[in-house]
This record gives structure tokens, C-alpha cells and sequence, in this order.
């Protein structure tokens, strides 16, 4: 089984930064293994659906974004770590969610096609 352990979450001012890690650990299949294990951010704030936030390949080399993240969030992976990060700048009190990092076979933002995922990191940002 692999679990992933999500940290970096916390307490910002509007404008600031935070990195968000996601960490793999156990006996099986390592998230860079190959490209058909994609490893994706989501969020979810208060009373609201869970959402797609970005999206990663096994190898790196490709990235997918939600608009909403588009051009303030960066995310990247350092395999022989076996992490994934995301890095956030510019955040905005929208952004306030519990913070998800997942796995999935397959290139896609589904969260039915995830099936392995961290227990969250809440991220809080301030007006």
C-alpha cells in the first residue's frame, strides 16, 4: 500500500506564500514510477465541493492547472524524495481549503479516478 502525508498547510496573509509537500511512503508503487501515475492537488473549502487544483505526471514534464491556480500556483515533484509540492504565491482568502494530494492511474482531474489520498493540510489566508 502507498500513503500520502500532506504538510506545509497553515495561517497566511492575503498575498503571501505557502509549499505544500505530499509524501509517499510504503512497500508499493512509487509515484514516479511511471507517466500513468499522475499525482493531483485538490481543495475543498467549507460547505463546498471538493475541487481540482493541479495536476502532475509521474515524470514531471507535464503540468495541468485550474484557472484558478493558473499563474500564482506551481506545482513540481522531486522523485528521488518521492514528493510532491505545491508551491502557492500571491494566495488570496478564496483560497482558504483543506488541501488534498492524490494519485491516480490515469492523465485526468476526476476525483472518482483518484484512488489513493492524504488526509489534507489546511491552509487559512487572512484579509
Amino acid at each position: 500500500q502507498v500513503q500520502l502525508v500532506e504538510s506545509g498547510g497553515g495561517l497566511v496573509q492575503a498575498g503571501g506564500s505557502l509549499r505544500l509537500s505530499c509524501a509517499a511512503s510504503g512497500r508499493a508503487i512509487k509515484l514516479y514510477a511511471s507517466d500513468t501515475y499522475a499525482t493531483a492537488w485538490f481543495r475543498q473549502a467549507p460547505g463546498k465541493e471538493r475541487e481540482f487544483v493541479s495536476l502532475i505526471s509521474g515524470n514531471g514534464l507535464n503540468t495541468y492547472y485550474a484557472d484558478s491556480a493558473k499563474g500564482r500556483f506551481t506545482i513540481s515533484r522531486d522523485n528521488a524524495k518521492d514528493t510532491v509540492y505545491l508551491q502557492m504565491n500571491s494566495l488570496k482568502p478564496e483560497d482558504t481549503a483543506i488541501y488534498y494530494c492524490a494519485r491516480s492511474r490515469l492523465w485526468t482531474i476526476s476525483t472518482s479516478e483518484f484512488d489513493i489520498w492524504g488526509q489534507g493540510t489546511q491552509v487559512t489566508v487572512s484579509s
